[in-house]
């Protein structure tokens, strides 16, 4: 059988790493023991996965470790990186005596056709492992294969899937960082909370979130306030989740007087340095507001040719960096803060908080104006990948991509 997979040149090989290339070679005939061989239906592709490849050689993400290039024609795993997708496949081949042959499953899979990978001996009903040792133990959820048969919160209706594979790896990160703020009553009683990037996925659903707690807690002294380009605060506002939004040229004019007073915490999404930079002269400038807090949550501003971005090479363990004047910029790494929260809670206490959670959301995204495109064959899902690189992800369009022909995906447009 003949596998195809999508590879980018490594920014460190002095390749345009803005390049994508449809690899192809052979499936195994023969799998060796404690493997699967899957079949790799289709995958959600979105400007989180762009950050992936942006971060594929950082040295605290490393995410073109988790997929190894193949060794082909004018490709190799040390000039070229698989950028990570999650996706759905089907096991075709199983050697794992606790995995078996048929299985639905959802995971970090690479953007391929077929999938090998080895299964550790830790699998349960839920879900099986992949052991990837030469990566930090808190990587441990995205070395999680997920069995749909047992997984709570699936849904085999091919537009549920398509939803889990655009949402699921970007909600989780938001749940878990409004779950770290609500936990220290957000800094210490913050009554209002800025967010950059505000019409990426990642930070409007952290918006639904703190406006999802506000609501449980019969208050709406929080406030959450948007920025983002002037191109897309349109789409930003017709989300209906933010209380204000605003665009990055004009915020500092526009968010004065009263809009300003209070203690804020600030949340970076975009890992601009320049904007982190106006927003702290900002709130300085302001005599009547305090920056409590700034938080790193995500990088959606870097590029395929950034090998170690500014804002990511102080990244790790949550450590607090300081960054001049009275406040200070704290990462939140999803991982890293779930392990913890594992220790403090029962397994089945944080599957009842998410299956809440993520059957309301499941019922509340419809009505956000997302529209998802399906793209189907090696030669479509290049010519895609190659438009966002020129035109860039309108915030909303969200891709899901599959190697195989059209047969395999049904449709081609669907309103979320």
């Amino acid at each position: 059988m003949e596998n195809l997979i999508l590879c980018h040149p490594r920014a460190s090989s002095s390749q345009d790493p803005n390049q994508a290339i449809i690899v192809k070679c052979e499936v195994p005939q023969t799998i060796p023991n404690d493997h699967v061989l899957l079949e790799v239906d289709r995958f959600g592709f979105s400007t989180n996965n762009m950050t992936y490849q942006a971060l594929g050689e950082a040295s605290h993400f490393r995410y073109f470790e988790f997929h190894r290039a193949p060794d082909a024609e004018g490709v190799s795993s040390t000039t070229h990186g698989v950028t990570p997708v999650w996706g759905f496949g089907t096991i075709i081949k199983s050697t794992h005596p606790k995995v078996h042959t048929g299985e639905r499953v959802y995971g970090y899979f690479a953007p391929a056709r077929y999938l090998l990978l080895p299964v550790s001996s830790d699998a349960n009903k839920y879900a099986f492992f992949v052991p990837r040792p030469h990566l930090p133990p808190d990587r441990r959820p995205y070395n999680q294969i997920t069995r749909c048969a047992e997984d709570p919160l699936y849904d085999p209706s091919p537009t549920a899937e398509d939803l889990t594979m655009l949402y699921r790896p970007l909600f989780w990160t938001s749940f878990w960082c409004e779950d770290w703020l609500h936990s220290s009553n957000y800094k210490g009683g913050s009554t209002h909370i800025l967010i950059s990037s505000a019409s990426s996925k990642t930070a409007f659903c952290l918006a639904y979130l703190i406006r999802r707690r506000n609501s449980l807690q019969g208050s709406s002294t929080r406030r959450v306030i948007g920025l983002t380009s002037m191109k897309n605060i349109a789409f930003t506002k017709r989300l209906a989740l933010y209380d204000d939004a605003f665009d990055y040229e004009s915020f500092n004019t526009s968010l004065v007087g009263d809009l300003a007073r209070g203690h804020w915490i600030y949340v970076d999404v975009t890992g601009n340095d320049t904007l982190n930079a106006r927003v702290r002269d900002h709130f300085r400038a302001c005599g009547d507001s305090e920056l409590v807090t700034c938080i790193a949550l995500g990088l959606t501003n870097v590029s395929a040719s950034t090998t170690e971005p500014s804002s990511a090479a102080s990244w790790g363990s949550g450590l607090e960096a300081p960054q001049g004047g009275d406040s200070k910029l704290e990462h939140f790494f999803m991982p890293e803060w779930l392990s913890i929260r594992k220790q403090q809670l029962s397994v089945s206490a944080i599957t009842q908080m998410q299956k809440e959670v993520w059957t309301r959301l499941m019922s509340d995204c419809g009505t956000w104006g997302v529209s998802l495109r399906r793209v189907c064959g090696p030669d479509q899902v290049k010519a895609a990948y190659e438009e966002i690189v020129k035109c860039g992800l309108a915030p909303e369009e969200a891709f899901v991509w599959s190697l195989w022909g059209e047969n395999r995906v049904y449709g081609s447009t669907a309103k979320l």
